[in-house]
């Protein structure tokens, strides 16, 4: 596992993390007062994360080969990575225009294991050798890790998940045949609940064991708060409210420190705390295909407009796009994975 200097993460945590995690415990508590809030509210992060982290987090896929590699990128670097978005993302759309009730289901599983994928290169990082020497622990971070954003909002808010996947899928002409997604009553709520309430447990006890040194029981810690930070989170506050600010604010900023510090002059500006000019280097690096990408949904949206004008169903084409780019990005993170040692034994 290439981890950067202790410092460097120390001080990524200190400066970016933490105060992340704290946010979204000052806002659980907020929405227990406050649940009911404006829809533009409740859609203000997937709006901002057209431009905002969000949408602009994959945008520098093309330079990922390249700076994996140490050199500058190249024109056949960047056009097999323009081939692959191609190639997957429309077949990605024809699987949404052919079965959108299975493209949905897929797209929830895919961007399960995306968002605990990234939060394992954070947790290997911090720790590369300790509590997580294992591929089942680390299996069973990505399991655990993106099931916080995925799982927890259908346990807690199944009601607007179900206007999101049946918003979604009236995108192409096919209403909802169940009476729920995967048809989960009360009880089966409850049970899968129980089960992966299990999993949390059995993981943090199995991990707090192998965490031998100091430095290993306090990334140890970090770990739990920041589950139990989500899970309030999730638990609390409306799932496209919670899910929009966790894609911003959460998994985009984590992917996007990863790629900085690849970049020596990023590195660089993240080592010496300078996270605003790190930011800013950035934007400007991916504003072009973030530009593209922004045309592309608007021909999304104007192609199949949403339903309706409530939050749940504004969204649909939004995720259909993000379905789209997600598939060739989790390739492309796969690749920087295998190559930072994410899967190799400690």
């Amino acid at each position: 596992m290439l981890s950067p200097p202790t410092a460097v993460l120390e001080l990524i945590r200190r400066r970016i993390y933490v105060p992340t995690s704290i946010t979204f415990v000052a806002l659980a508590f907020f929405f227990v007062f406050a649940p009911e809030l404006p829809a533009w509210v409740v859609v203000a992060p997937f709006a901002a994360s057209v431009v905002f982290l969000g949408l602009p987090h994959g945008a520098l896929d093309h330079l990922v080969p390249a700076r994996l590699a140490g050199r500058r990128p190249s024109v056949a670097s960047i056009a097999s990575v323009a081939l692959l978005y191609v190639l997957l993302g429309s077949a990605v759309i024809f699987v949404w225009s052919v079965a959108p009730a299975i493209a949905f289901a897929g797209f929830i599983a895919i961007t399960w294991f995306h968002w605990g994928q990234g939060d394992l290169w954070v947790e290997l990082a911090e720790d590369p050798s300790g509590r997580l020497s294992g591929r089942i622990s680390r299996a069973g971070t990505i399991f655990v890790r993106g099931g916080l954003p995925m799982l927890l909002p259908l346990l807690f808010h199944p009601e607007t998940y179900e206007l999101v996947r049946v918003g979604t899928i009236d995108l192409f002409g096919t209403r909802s045949i169940s009476a729920g997604f995967l048809g989960l009553g009360p009880y089966g709520r409850l049970a899968l609940g129980i089960c992966f309430g299990l999993i949390v447990l059995a993981m943090a006890v199995a991990t707090w064991f192998s965490a031998r040194t100091r430095r290993q029981r306090i990334a140890w810690a970090h770990s739990q708060m920041e589950i139990a930070a989500l899970s309030l989170f999730f638990a609390v506050g409306s799932p496209v409210l919670t899910v929009g600010l966790y894609f911003c604010l959460w998994h985009s900023v984590r992917h996007i420190v990863r790629l900085e510090l690849l970049d020596p002059r990023g590195a660089e500006l993240l080592a010496n705390g300078r996270l605003v000019g790190s930011a800013r280097r950035f934007a400007v690096d991916a504003a072009p295909i973030t530009a593209i990408a922004i045309l592309i949904l608007g021909v999304i949206y104007f192609a199949i407009p949403p339903q309706t004008g409530s939050p749940e169903t504004v969204i649909a084409p939004f995720l259909v796009l993000i379905s789209a780019l997600t598939v060739p990005h989790i390739a492309i993170v796969s690749f920087m994975d295998l190559r930072q040692g994410v899967w190799a034994r400690a």
